[in-house]
């Protein structure tokens, strides 16, 4: 009989996401899956799942859930009040959630997006390969759309329920966020680079799993900030009539008209979405081969964390 996940309060934009749906933005078809994706995965390998088994994500706060098996729950994203039966437990570890208690995750502190993993992830039905949510065009999840309140989640069989910790914490690097310039980088000219890079920009409440609307000084394109339709992809900072830099995120849309002074790296777009609103921060531009050197890095340092967990 298939174990099943009963929520009963939910918090802000709460979907599930796995890994992503690959292979159809050229159909239109945006990529979804985790915000954080090194959090999504380290939440799963903490609770025994494949690190890209479908989990529960949410904004700035999480919400109320009972399971009707004994299995093992593990929150990450950020630091929260997280609690199993009214007793508080660490985030960024594994714990045992007995049949029939509440577990109860509170409101963020420092980050933006939070996962709950659960052992044996959530089998809803795969839609083109993936469990992921796309929110505003109802793809995938639970019938596409947000959870909510009364929702059940089936549950797939897990395996050995050893709870499991960190050895040491994920930190997050620091300074700018790393951008490579393009593909519309001769759309702005010195003036305008010289502000992209060395003026501080702010994140805002303008953001959801689309884009994040940054708030600084405005760029201006001598070109003309319309373009004929073209190809985006996760990172791409564009740049309307308002200077204003968008930044597209899990569900951005495919292609667009506006100049895009250049890309977030990989490596660096989960730590800017983490930002709070207000938050400031700086840009730096490297070139194409670094930024494939440091994801490269980053992927080695995350494989060895899941690595750590399953020994």
């Amino acid at each position: 009989m298939t174990a099943l996940l009963t929520i009963s309060r939910v918090g802000p934009m709460m979907s599930l996401q796995d890994e992503g749906r690959y292979g159809f933005r050229a159909r239109g078809v945006s990529t979804s899956g985790a915000m954080d994706r090194d959090a999504h995965a380290i939440a799963n390998a903490l609770v025994g799942n494949d690190p890209h088994a479908a989990a529960i994500e949410f904004a700035l706060t999480g919400g109320a859930f009972t399971a009707d098996r004994d299995t093992l729950i593990a929150v990450t994203g950020g630091s929260c009040q997280v609690e199993i039966a009214g007793k508080p437990v660490p985030t960024w570890e594994s714990h045992s959630l007995k049949a029939g208690e509440t577990l109860t995750v509170g409101a963020l502190r420092g980050a933006v997006w939070g996962y709950l993993a659960i052992s044996g992830g959530i089998t809803i039905p795969k839609m083109l390969g993936s469990r992921s949510t796309h929110l505003r065009t109802a793809v995938g999840g639970l019938n596409g759309k947000a959870l909510s309140p009364g929702d059940i989640l089936p549950l797939g069989e897990p395996g050995k329920l050893a709870p499991r910790t960190l050895g040491t914490p994920y930190l997050r690097g620091h300074g700018p966020i790393a951008v490579i310039p393009g593909p519309q980088d001769d759309y702005f000219d010195a003036d305008a680079w010289k502000t992209f890079l060395r003026q501080p920009y702010r994140t805002t409440t303008s953001r959801d799993r689309m884009a994040m609307v940054l708030d600084g000084p405005a760029l201006k394109a001598f070109k003309g900030h319309d373009i004929v339709s073209d190809a985006t992809v996760v990172g791409s900072i564009q740049v309307p009539g308002s200077g204003n830099p968008i930044v597209l995120t899990a569900d951005g849309q495919t292609t667009g008209g506006y100049p895009k002074i250049a890309t977030v790296a990989s490596f660096d777009l989960a730590r800017l979405a983490q930002l709070p609103a207000g938050q400031q921060f700086l840009f730096r531009a490297i070139p194409a081969d670094l930024a494939e050197e440091q994801a490269i890095h980053a992927e080695d340092r995350l494989a060895a964390v899941i690595a750590d967990l399953k020994s």
